[in-house]
């Protein structure tokens, strides 16, 4: 009995795709903090994450069930709960329902009616303008249902100051240039598996040497976003320099990514865009937390 709860308890949480919402949280955590140089309000920080995170989950779980026939498809997905029938379509659409208006809820008792209308908005742009069409209809679809999954800073940023500001929309631009050398390296690994299901990704339609080159130049034109917030004077040295040395590797990963005959290449690149953005938002936060909090003459010195 134990075994069988266990069982159900991971299946619900795999739904929610657990390391895609962290790292939504992440870039919003990061956003609520940039926006103001006092500390977050404890509500706002814990609940509102909360809000966000739940919406994100509803999302999530909406994914599973539009790309039901073709998880089965993909050795990546084929073993995904709804997939495999462990949980029933009917279930998971209830599950996905209730996150919804729960964190929307949260998020209009907990933050502002803003923050509550922008976070429903990018969830329903991932679940069902991406999922549900863009995926399936044009080679440029993470291309152009990238600003929903880029919106977390947005959010966390709304959240705290109930408007929307030109820096929040740069740590927008971040993660939305990013996304497409994030997700296509992954598309390259997987191009069978995308043509077997009949999804039109980059590689698939345009073939591998056309998307590594796209990953070039959209990883430059990350690598120019990032600089940005320093431009902006909204981070300082530290982030500088961190983007610099952060960008500059994920430049030097998609000129190897550039070599088709390096198989390992599109999967390491992929890691490498992880940990990229991770460090890049924690950095900008420790920038902006602590650094720039220094006296003038300390700030020097380091």
């Amino acid at each position: 009995m134990s075994e069988t709860l266990s069982s159900t308890w991971k299946d619900y949480y795999e739904l929610c795709k657990p390391n895609v919402v962290f790292l939504m949280l992440v870039t919003s955590l990061v956003g609520m903090y940039m926006a103001i140089d006092s500390s977050v309000p404890f509500g706002v920080l814990i609940f509102g994450n909360l809000g966000i995170g739940l919406c994100a989950a509803s999302a999530a779980v909406v994914n599973h069930l539009v790309d039901e026939g073709i998880d089965r498809k993909m050795s990546r997905t084929e073993n995904r709960p709804v997939a495999t029938g462990r949980i029933d379509a009917s279930k998971a659409k209830l599950f996905s329902l209730c996150l919804g208006v729960i964190g929307v809820v949260i998020l209009l008792v907990s933050t502002n009616p803003l923050t509550a209308a922008l976070t429903a908005a990018s969830s329903i742009g991932y679940a069902f303008v991406y999922t549900m069409y863009l995926k399936r209809a044009t080679p440029q679809n993470i291309v152009i249902g990238g600003l929903a999954g880029a919106m977390p800073p947005l959010l966390g940023w709304v959240a705290v100051t109930g408007e929307i500001h030109y820096n929040a929309l740069l740590l927008v631009l971040i993660i939305y240039a990013w996304t497409p050398p994030h997700f296509w390296a992954l598309a390259i690994h997987r191009k069978e598996e995308y043509a077997k299901a009949g999804i039109p990704m980059l590689p698939v339609t345009h073939g591998e040497h056309y998307t590594r080159v796209q990953i070039v130049l959209y990883t430059l034109l990350m690598f120019a976003a990032s600089i940005l917030p320093f431009a902006t004077r909204m981070s300082g040295w530290l982030y500088l320099l961190a983007a610099i040395v952060l960008g500059v590797g994920f430049i030097v990963w998609a000129i190897i990514l550039m070599n088709a005959g390096n198989k390992k290449a599109p999967m390491m690149t992929f890691a490498y865009s992880i940990i990229y953005l991770i460090a890049l938002f924690v950095v900008m936060l420790i920038d902006h937390q602590f650094i720039a909090k220094m006296p003038s003459n300390m700030s020097v010195v380091l």
